[in-house]
């Protein structure tokens, strides 16, 4: 039987293939650093061998998927190559893998970990579902019909895939240190779209998204009159928010789900859509969208005295405002205090403008020093270049998050995709002395 070693196995997307294999009970193994990393949870429930890396991990008789993190030169990568193992990258196996199901992949700048972890809650309701999401979580069924997963556009890597339906959520600038522009990134998506089999989902809001060209179906949703499945009568509550569907302009149902701000309407839109297209049943949609209790890292919630903590991994000026957005909608009476830590000197250093006026949204703001990556040069660029964009916006360190206390009765937003939970935990820490 194939055993299956993943060189980087702690990888969002690795972690979440490994456990879908292993529940479908093919062997599964794999290394990594040493460092505690959330995605490791699941493997570890899942009972699945986490080694250190060492090229004696490769052993004649493995097949090795090897991350897209780590160059040809790795010592396990290169060990595989000269014991002649099979070496596959980590989106040349999935896109061969899901060409055994109804394959449903999930695509966008923002919003794609959320919609895949929803579309996932809502299919496994009515019929089996595999899936495969960028928060590190991935489940198998040994029957399942449908597949359904996260397509990341970076590096283009989601051309690997010819999946059966694309939900395509926007198109943005993002990942600067790889495209050049939005034309870049919108030449990318529509690469993708003529890879799509069945048909494509595509949010008609996004004025990128309208120039789609594909050889199937495309099937916008969104708020505007002109889509072909329209949110109406949006209402927020306190359990959450209820809106009407029309398709083509006629009534289709109305459903309410259990989150905030309009990007989560979206999302749930693009859900609907799909479903209806693959006839399930509204009921049955209506149901999974109410008990869908969200992703890792998404508007994660804990509540602290009159201090509700959230942890987001908004780490894009777009995303930031979504975040402090639906901060509002749900807490209007409390005050928003953003944490912020960005991510790439890269990334800030292109949108810092950009993030200055989203941040500016929340009644406070503090920043964290720039979570920088192996591949970059970080140049002259400081955390205090963004600082002075932002009035009244003061810096945080882990030992001085003390100063958070004195925001009685408000929201704290702890916003990155670097380590800024260990910012929260020092913080939790403080609470409890």
């Amino acid at each position: 039987m194939t055993v299956y070693h993943f060189v980087g196995i702690k990888g969002s997307g690795m972690s979440a293939l490994a456990q879908v294999l292993h529940d479908m009970n093919y062997q599964v193994q794999g290394s990594d650093i040493e460092k505690q990393l959330f995605t490791q949870i699941g493997l570890e429930k899942s009972g699945i061998k986490i080694l250190p890396f060492t090229k004696e991990n490769i052993q004649p008789g493995l097949t090795v998927i090897a991350g897209n993190a780590f160059r040809d030169d790795h010592e396990e990568i290169q060990r595989a190559m000269e014991l002649g193992l099979p070496v596959i990258r980590y989106h040349r196996f999935l896109g061969d893998f899901m060409k055994n199901f109804t394959s449903v992949a999930i695509t966008g700048a923002h919003g794609k970990t959320s919609t895949t972890g929803l579309m996932a809650h809502v299919m496994r309701g009515a019929k089996p579902t595999s899936f495969l999401i960028g928060d590190g979580t991935g489940r198998g069924d040994k029957d399942a019909q449908y597949f359904v997963f996260e397509a990341c556009e970076y590096r283009r890597h989601f051309l690997a895939y010819h999946p059966d339906y694309a939900i395509m959520t926007n198109i943005d600038f993002d990942h600067p240190d790889y495209f050049a522009s939005i034309d870049d990134v919108f030449d990318a998506f529509q690469q993708m779209a003529l890879q799509v089999n069945k048909g494509i989902i595509a949010c008609g809001d996004d004025e990128q998204l309208q120039k789609i060209q594909a050889k199937v179906p495309v099937i916008f949703y969104g708020f505007n009159e002109e889509n072909d499945f329209q949110a109406r009568n949006v209402n927020s509550t306190t359990e959450g928010t209820t809106f009407d569907v029309f398709v083509r302009n006629t009534f289709y149902d109305t459903f309410t789900i259990p989150t905030y701000g309009n990007h989560n309407v979206l999302n749930a839109l693009s859900v609907i859509a799909l479903c209806k297209y693959e006839d399930i049943d509204a009921e049955a949609v209506k149901e999974q969208l109410l008990s869908f209790t969200g992703v890792k890292r998404r508007f994660s919630e804990k509540v602290i005295g009159n201090q509700v903590l959230i942890d987001d991994y908004a780490h894009h000026p777009t995303e930031i405002r979504a975040t402090v957005d639906s901060a509002r909608k749900k807490y209007p009476e409390k005050e928003i205090v953003a944490v912020f830590q960005p991510h790439t000197f890269t990334r800030t250093q292109t949108f810092l403008s950009e993030f200055a006026e989203s941040l500016n949204m929340a009644d406070h703001v503090f920043l964290c020093e720039i979570f920088g990556s192996a591949r970059e040069n970080q140049g002259k660029l400081s955390i205090e270049d963004l600082q002075e964009k932002i009035p009244g916006g003061k810096l945080l360190s882990e030992d001085n998050t003390s100063v958070l206390k004195q925001f009685q009765n408000s929201v704290i937003l702890f916003m990155g995709a670097g380590d800024i939970p260990k910012f929260q935990k020092a913080y939790e820490a403080e609470l409890e002395d």
